[in-house]
């Protein structure tokens, strides 16, 4: 597979989202973003673990799930099942771009509400979905219900100091049944702004998809 880097418009719900889509050479993997209230497509530290999990041969889809507009109202930044629709939306787009791009094992990653939208998606798409990765996620969101029926190999990362987070996070992973790891990274707050605490996620995000995508990478212990 080609190297590739494109800007791509989906239509959703009459409207159209907008996300980059990169390939790097060989791809083993393709990992589709989902970003939190008020972030985007274009936030650094998304598109700083972008950056490494294409380093490690993975493919990258980071998509804004609302519009401009939409992403003023606090309420839409809220609506999970919104979220989770655009969400699908953009795996369907995914899948239907044939070739060795349909071919590729799908992993998410989800930040803030995108987490609660990954892990609904990964629930409805069971046979699709390979894994799952929330960073400084609020996967409790995501409702009971779906927390039980999701399947792919799910991994909660969150900062140390991020205690409130850190409760949501065991509650949801207490309700999930699939295979799950929560990792806790030492002295970080919620936005990973520490030094070096970024770097950690990334590296934990791309080893948990290297092994449950491409099964080339095993955990840190």
């Amino acid at each position: 597979m080609s190297e590739q880097k494109k800007l791509v418009g989906i239509a959703a719900d009459g409207v159209c989202i907008e996300g980059m889509l990169e390939l790097p050479a060989h791809a083993t993997g393709m990992v589709l973003f989902a970003h939190g209230s008020g972030s985007s497509r274009l936030s650094p530290r998304n598109n700083y673990v972008a950056t490494v999990l294409r380093n490690a041969g993975l493919g990258t889809l980071l998509v804004d799930l609302l519009t401009a507009d939409e992403d003023q109202t606090y309420q839409t930044r809220f609506d999970i099942a919104l979220l989770t629709q655009r969400l699908q939306v953009a795996l369907t787009w995914l899948q239907r771009q044939g070739g060795e791009l349909t071919a590729l094992p799908l992993g998410l990653f989800g930040a803030s509400t995108g987490a609660a939208a990954a892990l609904c998606a990964a629930a409805g798409a069971p046979q699709l979905v390979r894994a799952v990765v929330s960073r400084g996620g609020r996967p409790d969101l995501a409702g009971t219900e779906a927390l039980e029926r999701v399947r792919a190999p799910t991994l909660l990362l969150v900062g140390g100091l991020d205690d409130v987070v850190i409760e949501l996070n065991q509650a949801a992973y207490d309700r999930m049944q699939c295979e799950k790891q929560l990792r806790i990274v030492p002295g970080a707050t919620h936005l990973f702004e520490e030094p070096g605490k970024l770097e950690s996620v990334a590296r934990l995000a791309a080893d948990w998809f290297l092994l449950h995508l491409a099964g080339s990478a095993t955990p840190d212990p």
